[in-house]
């Protein structure tokens, strides 16, 4: 019945600075951006290697979202990476501290998380 996950989206507080971050800083590819007047609202589609993934929206004064302590609901945006190591080096080179890796106790494949321009969970997962 699902043939696989079209997009992720997510509302932003500041777009242009969750605009940078997404686009400058982790590498996503602009696919398309519209300005939506009717909704006072831009929509960013965004593409990693060509396959559209994620959508950020602005939207005049969104509610906060509770991050931590975690709450119910979807828990955080995972991104597959070949080098934990060289992610993390670049993520610091942008003034991005990652947490410290660890090690999948199932996988043993390396991780980490970041938070993202409005505090939400990013985690990279070694391939």
């Amino acid at each position: 019945m699902l043939n696989k996950v079209h997009h992720i989206a997510i509302i932003c507080s500041d777009y242009d600075l969750s605009k940078k971050f997404y686009v400058e800083i982790l590498g996503l590819q602009i696919i398309q951006e519209v300005y939506r007047k009717e909704r006072q609202s831009y929509k960013l589609d965004l593409a990693i290697n060509g396959n559209y993934v994620v959508e950020l929206f602005s939207f005049p004064n969104p509610p906060k979202r509770v991050s931590k302590p975690e709450a119910t609901g979807l828990r955080h945006l995972a991104f597959e990476v070949d080098d934990i190591e060289s992610v993390i080096n670049h993520l610091a080179q942008n003034n991005i501290m990652a947490e410290p890796i660890r090690t999948d106790e199932y996988t043993g494949k390396k991780f980490t998380f970041i938070s993202d321009p409005d505090n939400l969970p990013i985690e990279f997962y070694e391939r």
